[in-house]
Parts: structure tokens; C-alpha cells; sequence
């Protein structure tokens, strides 16, 4: 990489709820840059006030005029709040979503080129039509490159194919796999990857291509579990599951990796682990980039009690409770470095190409385990 050579000065604005992540970027783009840049940050910070009616705007406080403008978001923070009429109401993906499309209107076009770092994708799930009903995802994405914005940066997309619906502009879906494998194998030194004493599990066929990548780099059998659903019966805007079915090897005595992409209620994945247990699995860890917790944290609790689970390991892509935080089954995966080194390289036009395929890295780190442990 040509330190020298800049596509433009960087900026970047963490949105609201994002202050901890961008800051933590912030830092790390400092240390890269600091023998020929000695900016004191590269942070610009907004406003987003809000009217009693919750009507709201955006100020930019620093000139973006002539930038290299990176957009940090996580449309999933139900921890940052407002007052409408004199309730305070939590912030929904919709909320998040039209304040930072009044960031991009409130740059007015003057940003040299606007990237949105977006972990997790604003309606990702709603990503195709089964019957008549609405593309949200790719309706944002389409809005979102009307308005300007040159690159969209995700992580572990529900489904990347949405892709499909901005293909003459950038889009980037990275993988948390490296990170994962990292943080596992810092928090359980003793866990063994070979295929005699580990199984990567999918939670359902939607996330066989995430555990195929797990299972090929790691070179250990894979399994899957599919839902059997009652498509007679809509419940909450979707057919309810009747029982999850393994498909697979024999789990018995052996450490369990299940990964999925996000867990939302919890109630599939507890589900899995319980019929794990049940066929004699030894240790259960759960890997996902985001984690929800839509219904509370109780079931996971007992999970834990019941030794239904060893580790559930997710990322600081979006917010995390303090509660969660606290809980003993808990590993917070942190990306704050990752996203850096790739703001960086976007920033000098560099490729993506080596970052986005972690194989080497992941290789590179169980050969060093190996040795490690070959060494006493």
C-alpha cells in the first residue's frame, strides 16, 4: 500500500449509538497512519435533534467538502431513545435508517465519495418475494445510491444476492470467521480441531454456505439441522416451526460449533443445542455476528444452567445490552480493528481482495497454535 497516496482526506461519522465502535476505529486509524499523517482524528461529529413532534434533522459540525466520507450505522440499537410527545420511545431500524440518510442529505452532495459501513443490513431478511409483499433491502439500497453513496460495507449478509439490486455499484459482504476462530480458540486454549473431536453445525440449509467455509478451513465434518415448518399457519408474518430435523454425523463426545448469521429470538439455536445434548454432545458454542436477543436473555440463562450451552460468541458490530455483557455464557467478538484496516485500504484505493478472504490468516493461526502447543 502506497501510504502517500490517498483517494481523498478521510473522514469518518459514527451515528448515533455508534460512538464506541468509531472511536475505537478512530484509534486504530491513528496508529496506521501516524508516520505521515498526524491528524489528531478523523472523526466529524453530527447532531440529530429531535422535535417534540419527533420530526428531526442533521448538522454536520466539520466541512466534508472535497472528503473521502465513511458512514458508521447500526440500524439495530434499541438502546439510543427520543422523546415524541413527551414518551420516550426507543429508536426501530426505521428510525436509524432515516437519520443517516439526513447525514448523506446534510453532506449536500459535497463528499468526494460517501461509503456506509452498515454491519448488519437494514431489512436484510426482508430480501425476496414470496407472495405480494415488499423488497425493503433492495428498495434501501437503491435509495441509498440515489442519494450519492459510492460503496456499502456489511458483514455476514443474511443473504449477499441482494447485492443484485445496485450491481453497478460497490458492495462488500465481509466474513467474521477469522475473528470467530481467533476469539475461540483465546477463551477455550484447549479446543482441538480435528474432525474426531469438532463439528461445525448449521442451524438450518439458509446458512450451510457460512458452515461449508467453517468446515473446509478447518477441515472437520459439518452437519445441518433443517426446520419443518406448518406452511398452513402464518404466526407473526411467518410459518411457525414444528421441529428441527439433524442431518448429519454422529455429534456424540464431541465439541459442537454451531454458526448462523444473527440470533434473533434465540429459540431455533436453544432449540438445537438441546437435541445436540440429547445425542450426547460434549461442549456447545454458538457463533453469530449479531446478536439480538429479541425475547431477553432468560432462556439463555438456563441453557447455561442446564449446561445446554458452553459460550455464545457474537460481535460488537451492533449494540450489545449491559446485561448481556455481564452474563457469564457471553464473548464479545471485537471487529473495531478489522473495519479500520479496511476504511484504510478503501481510503488509499487499495484492494479488498486479501481481507476479504481470511483463509491465510485462519491457516496461519492454527499452524501457530500447533506450534505452540508441539512447543509445550
Amino acid at each position: 500500500m502506497d501510504n502517500s497516496s490517498t483517494f481523498a482526506k478521510l473522514t469518518i461519522i459514527g451515528m448515533k449509538g455508534c460512538e464506541e465502535i468509531t472511536d475505537k476505529i478512530d484509534y486504530y486509524l491513528k496508529q496506521f497512519r501516524k508516520d505521515y499523517d498526524d491528524t489528531q482524528t478523523y472523526i466529524a461529529h453530527i447532531k440529530c435533534p429531535r422535535f417534540g413532534t419527533g420530526e428531526a434533522k442533521c448538522v454536520i459540525s466539520e466541512t466534508v467538502r472535497g472528503h473521502d466520507l465513511f458512514i458508521i450505522c447500526d440500524m439495530f440499537n434499541h438502546g439510543v431513545t427520543y422523546n415524541m410527545y413527551g414518551v420516550e420511545n426507543h429508536m426501530s431500524p426505521d428510525d436509524h435508517y432515516q437519520d443517516l440518510k439526513r447525514i448523506i442529505a446534510a453532506a449536500s452532495g459535497k463528499a468526494r465519495r460517501i461509503t456506509v459501513v452498515m454491519p448488519m443490513l437494514y431489512e436484510g431478511r426482508q430480501h425476496r418475494r414470496t407472495s405480494r409483499e415488499s423488497l425493503d433491502c433492495a428498495l434501501a439500497l437503491q435509495e441509498l445510491v440515489s442519494m450519492g453513496v459510492t460503496n456499502i460495507l456489511t458483514f455476514d449478509a443474511h443473504d449477499a444476492r441482494v447485492q443484485n439490486a445496485i450491481p453497478l455499484h460497490g458492495f462488500d459482504d465481509v466474513q467474521t470467521t477469522y475473528q470467530m476462530i481467533k476469539a475461540l480458540t483465546r477463551v477455550v486454549p484447549d479446543i482441538s480441531f480435528d474432525k474426531d473431536d469438532t463439528i461445525v453445525i448449521s442451524p438450518d440449509e439458509g446458512g450451510m454456505t457460512r458452515c461449508m467455509y467453517y468446515s473446509s478451513v478447518l477441515e472437520i465434518d459439518l452437519g445441518m439441522f433443517y426446520k419443518r415448518r406448518n406452511y398452513s399457519v402464518v404466526v407473526d408474518g411467518k410459518n411457525p416451526i414444528e421441529a428441527h430435523v439433524y442431518l448429519g454425523r454422529d455429534v456424540a463426545g464431541k465439541d459442537v460449533m454451531i454458526v448462523d448469521d444473527m440470533i434473533s429470538s434465540g429459540e431455533s439455536v436453544i432449540d438445537i443445542a438441546k437435541r445436540l445434548k440429547i445425542q450426547g454432545a460434549k461442549r456447545i458454542f454458538i457463533f453469530t455476528a449479531f446478536g439480538l436477543f429479541c425475547n431477553g436473555l432468560e432462556k439463555f440463562d438456563e441453557a447455561y444452567a442446564n449446561g445446554e450451552i458452553t459460550k455464545v460468541f457474537t460481535t460488537n458490530l451492533i449494540y450489545r445490552s449491559p446485561e448481556l455483557l455481564s452474563r457469564d455464557w457471553y464473548y464479545c467478538v471485537d471487529m473495531s480493528k478489522y473495519i479500520s484496516i479496511l476504511i484504510n485500504t478503501i481510503n488509499h484505493d487499495d484492494t479488498l481482495s486479501q481481507l476479504l478472504v481470511p483463509v491465510t490468516r485462519i491457516k496461519n493461526l492454527l499452524a501457530k497454535r500447533e506450534a505452540e502447543k508441539n512447543n509445550g
